[in-house]
């Protein structure tokens, strides 16, 4: 089997309400346990969260979450009907949103943004090793006990 050829699919449409968020991170959690693959949990599930979040409040259509194992990791993708894609910005430290891309590119291994017939999709890769989450988690533990 070739190393990114595709093992597990499963994918949920979503409506563009907050309810979403917490169904989200439940599917891929779910989908994880299922596929032996825990030690993703965490890190899949706050991105999961970040991206279905940008599309409740930025695109307000309903959307398509999808997660797919490969021989490597998994990739995560949210699909929705806007075709405006999100825009990296720079907050203050007391911002309670703008944080989500900022994570993507702390913790994926990889993202993009792609059309997606009118709409876009949004997606993310992590691989079986953790130690992008360990290194991120680390470090926003230290930088709160300062």
């Amino acid at each position: 089997m070739a190393e990114d050829e595709r093992v597990n699919r499963e994918a949920w449409q979503l409506p563009p309400t907050a309810r979403s968020v917490p169904q989200a991170r439940q599917h891929v959690a779910a989908a994880l346990r299922r596929w032996q693959l825990d030690a993703l949990a965490e890190p899949t599930r706050l991105l999961t969260s970040e991206l279905v979040t940008n599309a409740v409040l930025h695109a307000r259509t309903p959307m398509t979450l999808a997660i797919e194992e490969s021989g490597s990791g998994i990739r995560v993708s949210v699909t929705d009907g806007s075709p405006i894609p999100p825009a990296l910005r720079r907050h203050s430290l007391t911002a309670t949103t703008g944080r989500g891309l900022r994570l993507l590119d702390q913790l994926a291994d990889s993202w993009n943004v792609e059309d997606s017939n009118g709409g876009k999709t949004v997606w993310f890769t992590l691989g079986g090793d953790s130690t992008r989450w360990q290194r991120a988690e680390s470090q926003w533990l230290s930088e709160v006990e300062a």
